[in-house]
């Protein structure tokens, strides 16, 4: 599926992707408005919807309640270069969760498509072409 990209006034940059529009803005400080995700957010949530995806898979197949269970992403930033150089991702289990699944519960968040691609991304050509 390609992804169409347009744009709207200020910062606004939307992707159409099939039948969906993805809306992005930048934050005011960033000469937006702020009135949506900016598109790096949307990168960082990806990989926690990801691994949340596979987990609730994985509940799901085994009849274990995911209603409780919630996935925390956090990030790790040099605080000089302000570059994220690392992100966490803690599931937080309710205290009834099944003890035999818990590490397994941890590799099924681990085989989230989106950390495999930045484990080994992709060539990323970028170019002009005519209309």
């Amino acid at each position: 599926m390609d992804i169409e990209v347009y744009f709207e006034e200020g910062a606004k940059v939307n992707a159409r992707m099939g039948k969906h529009v993805i809306k992005t803005d930048q934050k005011v400080h960033g000469g937006g408005e702020d009135s949506a995700p900016a598109p790096f957010d949307y990168f960082l949530a990806s990989l926690v919807t990801c691994a949340g995806i596979y987990v609730k898979v994985f509940c799901d197949k085994r009849g274990i309640d995911s209603s409780e269970i919630r996935i925390i992403q956090k990030h790790r930033n040099d605080p000089q270069s302000r570059r994220l150089v690392g992100i966490d991702l803690d599931i937080v289990l309710p205290d009834d969760f099944p003890e035999k699944y818990r590490e397994a519960v941890i590799k099924a968040a681990d085989q989230c498509a989106v950390k495999r691609l930045l484990k080994d991304p992709p060539a990323i050509e970028v170019r002009t072409v005519q209309a």
